[in-house]
């Protein structure tokens, strides 16, 4: 399978590869994005020394295998000595790279690194001395580390206060595929989807390649989605709770929270949470909101009006939205296309839309020729009013988006007309901000015939999102 997109990756690699000197590299994202991949097809897996972590084992299970890959791999092994802790294993680690003769980088290539880390082991320990009594010395070292929780990456490598502090020299983001870098994997693959089904699945899967890589090209996302999701032997059936229990310790909180915030499409501030989740609105909520947000699941976003108390958390990971709609009928065989373009289906979908279009901030304003404009971009509600998109403009200027999925062009009733401009006018008298309003629209297939369209200064179809940035 061909690499998707990933330039600023590749070339960030290639960078730290040519460079005459040694690179502590890590690489982070969502579970399943594809970090792994990128490495593995980018090295053509050639490394000097490849090993992953195991999830859930203890010291002893990761360390053996630690050991058992440098001795096979490296063809080196002391009989003399006894290994039994990671300074051990990283002090044998450096005598057998030392006798590696390569003309070119050593690269290695820890993956899920995060694992080794074991409760009250000495982990952090002999990746210290690893790094900093040896490998930083050299020019030939290339250290890659990799892994999904990044939580544990943001806090023990980024955020380390004792010997790692500041060791990192490059940090590697995996982002999921945006539409058109969905596109483009389909067409990879030989599938024949359009647009529209390209954003059918996207609202399920994100850009997830792992997911839509288990699409098959003879069936519709439709049946795709059925097939994956639905039913005791699907083959997704336990990825959501997987997703979870393999970055956090105690993941039912986690899982808690989420599914707290998707009770409320526009999102929980944290008082809501902690009602909703019994869970004490003190440091423990603060470290599971902070780490979903370090791990992409949810964002937080700050209220248009800065006297407002209360920012709000919204779930932006499109799998996490599906499955807390749709949990309660996963053991249904063929339910996602009895459920399809139900009344409750087109409930799921226009959030799942609107979340699409937060996940394209950037496709958005290259469309509205502002690309170079600083914003920010949030949600915005009243007890009266709510609007799905707001991006307050550097230059004076708030674009207000209305966002809706539709299987065909949105016809904008008298009544519709009425409600919009409501909208805005709540948005203007309960802000404080000065700035001129201006109004989008943003669906799949754009606005159809009506007197009512001129409210608009711009009409935004799924074609934007398929852009190259």
């Amino acid at each position: 399978m061909k690499l998707i997109g990933r330039e600023t990756q590749k070339n960030q690699i290639e960078k730290y590869f040519n460079e005459n000197r040694s690179h502590f590299v890590a690489v982070y994202g969502r579970r399943r994005v594809g970090k792994t991949f990128l490495i593995k097809e980018y090295f053509d897996n050639k490394f000097t020394f490849y090993c992953t972590g195991l999830l859930n084992g203890n010291k002893n299970q990761q360390l053996h295998n630690f050991v058992t890959n440098m001795y096979s791999q490296l063809n080196y092994a002391d009989e003399n000595v006894s290994i039994n802790n990671w300074y051990d294993a990283f002090n044998e680690f450096i005598k057998a790279l030392s006798k590696v003769k390569d003309n070119q980088k050593k690269v290695i290539f820890i993956d899920e690194l995060p694992w080794m880390d074991t409760q009250g082991s000495d982990f952090l320990l002999g990746l210290e001395y690893f790094w900093n009594s040896w490998a930083s010395a050299q020019k030939d070292i290339l250290f890659i580390v990799c892994g999904s929780a990044t939580s544990w990456i943001v806090n023990k490598l980024f955020n380390n206060t004792g010997g790692l502090y500041n060791r990192v020299t490059a940090r590697i983001s995996v982002e999921p595929f945006n539409l058109e870098e969905c596109y483009r994997f389909f067409e990879e693959k030989g599938f024949q989807y359009n647009q529209a089904q390209c954003i059918e699945a996207y609202m399920v899967f994100g850009g997830i390649p792992f997911y839509l890589d288990q699409f098959s090209r003879e069936m519709s996302p439709a049946q795709n989605i059925n097939e994956l999701c639905f039913g005791k032997n699907a083959f997704l059936a336990m990825e959501y709770q997987m997703l979870f229990k393999s970055l956090f310790k105690k993941y039912q909180f986690y899982i808690s929270v989420v599914e707290a915030i998707c009770t409320k499409n526009k999102g929980l501030t944290r008082d809501e949470i902690s009602k909703l989740t019994n869970l004490s609105d003190g440091g423990s909520l603060s470290k599971i909101l902070l780490e979903l947000e370090l791990s992409n699941f949810i964002k937080k976003y700050t209220p248009l009006d800065k006297k407002s108390k209360g920012s709000l958390y919204q779930v932006i990971d499109p799998f996490c939205l599906f499955y807390n709609n749709l949990s309660a009928n996963l053991s249904e065989e063929n339910h996602w296309l009895k459920y399809y373009n139900s009344p409750k289906y087109n409930n799921w979908a226009g959030y799942a839309f609107e979340l699409l279009c937060f996940n394209h901030i950037p496709q958005i304003k290259k469309a509205l020729g502002i690309s170079g404009i600083m914003s920010n971009s949030y949600s915005w509600q009243n007890a009266e009013a709510q609007i799905d998109l707001v991006i307050d403009r550097a230059d004076k200027i708030i674009n207000v988006f209305e966002i809706k999925y539709s299987q065909a062009p949105f016809v904008i009733t008298q009544k519709y007309d009425l409600a919009l401009r409501n909208k805005v006018e709540q948005l203007r008298i309960n802000t404080s901000n000065k700035k001129a309003l201006w109004a989008v629209f943003i669906s799949p297939y754009g606005l159809g015939k009506s007197p009512y369209n001129h409210f608009f200064l711009k009409d935004l179809t799924m074609n934007i999102f398929f852009e190259s940035l």
